[in-house]
């Protein structure tokens, strides 16, 4: 009877190990603050993002291109897909360098997390969103311009001077949903993904449910429901790679407001890398 108490417990200490992470913060909101950090990041000279254009039939997508600021021979480095949200739409090829893109142009980061970081710009939305009754909650459904993307990625990852097992997905609002298309898309392509504030893509559950996924939600977002996020995480129950952060008191405007100045995100992405298990 003893040893049998003694394994229970030992079995209910490690659970924990195994399981989903979701974590609730609340933090003080200095409006001021985020200003200040959003006009440095903005400030900042974007020539290393170089910029270039992917064309394949019927699409031209323009996309810019930060390499590592020493390439060593040899070396392969990750690859990061930076995403933007609706607002930055157009055919430019500069509005979509959004303050949490621009932070992998700080001279910390750079020396730190070694990549080359796309940043690639949609004239159009890449996804639309509708409330889904078997769900109940709003989803998100991609577009056929996000294959060009696709492609896009995939010729990269050939690339010598590319880690194939380290590709890696960001984006905040309709970026947030474009990485989870990404994802449910070509889940074997990818070795993590943070989604900030997006709208959840139920497409593909079972083909995604052992990949590392850290979602990223304000519990007062009314753009993008934080229900969606939540309701995602419930799916993805037994991967114990997914993480759900949740902010109390910060809404779909204010939800970056942490994460300009950490380098918590890239630590993340960087300790995955694609194995046969993922």
């Amino acid at each position: 009877m003893k040893k049998q108490l003694i394994f229970c417990y030992c079995l209910l200490t490690a659970l924990p190990l195994f399981a989903q992470k979701s974590e609730v913060k609340t933090l003080s909101f200095d409006s001021a603050a985020f200003a200040a950090i959003r006009k440095q990041l903005n400030s900042l000279d974007s020539k290393p993002f170089e910029k270039l254009t992917y064309n394949t039939t019927g699409t031209v997508l323009p996309y810019r291109l930060l390499a590592p600021k020493e390439i060593k021979s040899g070396t392969k480095y990750p690859l990061i897909i930076a995403l933007h949200n609706s607002s930055r739409l157009g055919t430019d090829n500069e509005n979509q360098l959004e303050p949490l893109t621009r932070t992998w142009l700080t001279a910390e980061m750079r020396a730190k997390f070694p990549a080359f970081v796309l940043a690639p710009q949609f004239e159009t939305r890449p996804t639309q969103y509708a409330f889904n009754e078997t769900y109940q909650v709003m989803t998100a459904t991609p577009q056929k311009n996000l294959q060009a993307l696709l492609q896009l990625i995939v010729e990269m990852s050939n690339n010598p001077q590319v880690d194939p097992k380290r590709i890696y997905l960001i984006g905040y609002s309709m970026g947030g949903s474009t990485v989870q298309h990404l994802l449910s898309q070509k889940p074997t392509l990818f070795a993590a993904a943070i989604a900030v504030a997006g709208v959840p893509d139920f497409s593909n559950l079972a083909n995604i449910k052992t990949k590392p996924i850290w979602l990223i939600h304000g519990k007062q977002d009314d753009e993008n429901p934080f229900s969606g996020s939540q309701k995602l995480f419930e799916q993805l129950k037994g991967n114990a790679k997914a993480r759900f952060t949740i902010y109390e008191n910060l809404n779909h405007n204010t939800i970056t407001y942490p994460l300009l100045t950490t380098d918590e995100l890239a630590k993340w992405l960087f300790k995955w890398k694609l194995t046969t298990s993922n």
